[in-house]
């Protein structure tokens, strides 16, 4: 079972597809998140959350303050979850004149072809692709990132432990690394 864990869908509980996505474990999401919000990374930021699977990085930052949200995501049976789970998400934003709700985009195709068709800059980026993605592959997509990335923006790349650190492209700064048992985070900053 995976949920959100705080904001505005505090506790909604999210549907997972039956085969081929692995969400990130709600103890993990929530350590990550209690330092995300400790940095002020989350309100009104632009979100990008590639691999969504199943939206869990990218609906928690929308429904704890996000403004924009994209869910990249290529196997259509989780793309029509994703849409279903931002759905749920959305029904409980804060309508005006309480507030607005963010804007959730679910882009249905690989992140190879996003990153180089795609043209909004953004502040926040979650990169938790499968494990079977090869560091090589991990490393063209980070550097086919970087012009999507305002000044200052954060990467946050979730792998697991045994595969070892991402090899960073010029213009990317590996800030903390965290980890959680098998599961480890990098946060890395746009220079």
């Amino acid at each position: 079972m995976s949920r959100i864990i705080s904001g505005f869908a505090d506790n909604l509980t999210l549907v997972v597809p039956k085969v081929g996505t692995r969400p990130t474990s709600d103890r993990v999401r929530e350590a990550l998140f209690s330092s995300l919000d400790a940095r002020d990374e989350i309100r009104g930021r632009r979100v990008l959350d590639l691999y969504a699977g199943t939206g869990g990085l990218g609906l928690e930052a929308a429904s704890r303050g996000a403004a924009s949200v994209t869910l990249v995501e290529k196997a259509p049976a989780a793309a029509k979850v994703l849409r279903r789970n931002a759905d749920a998400v959305l029904a409980r934003a804060p309508k005006p004149p309480r507030g607005a709700p963010p804007r959730v985009d679910i882009v249905a195709q690989t992140v190879r072809s996003y990153l180089t068709g795609s043209g909004g800059l953004v502040d926040l980026v979650f990169f938790d692709p499968p494990y079977e993605l090869s560091k090589d592959e991990l490393a063209a997509d980070l550097a086919a990132l970087l012009p999507l990335l305002d000044a200052q923006a954060l990467v946050v790349v979730e792998r697991a432990s045994r595969d070892g650190e991402p090899s960073w492209p010029a213009g990317l700064t590996l800030d903390v690394k965290k980890q959680y048992g098998d599961t480890t985070v990098w946060f890395a900053l746009r220079d």
